[in-house]
């Protein structure tokens, strides 16, 4: 795909997730995700899918737990 064609998509996914609605068109077929969470998962796809398309390096997350050890 495109990365025009890619980013289409994104805001599709997303105007559908805004909207509450998990029904969306993707090109000439109609794809039904089961649930947000599902929805959400395939825009982070599509996120690492345009940042790859576009030469960004990947997003990284970095947590820390801290505890007193008692």
């Amino acid at each position: 795909m495109t990365l025009e064609q890619l980013k289409a998509q994104r805001e599709a996914l997303q105007a559908a997730r805004f909207n509450g609605v998990l029904t969306v068109k993707a090109g000439d077929k109609w794809v039904t995700y089961k649930s947000d969470a599902e929805l959400q998962s395939a825009l982070g796809d599509l996120e690492r899918e345009i940042a790859k398309t576009e030469g960004r390096p990947r997003a990284r997350r970095i947590r820390t737990y801290a505890g007193k050890g008692l």
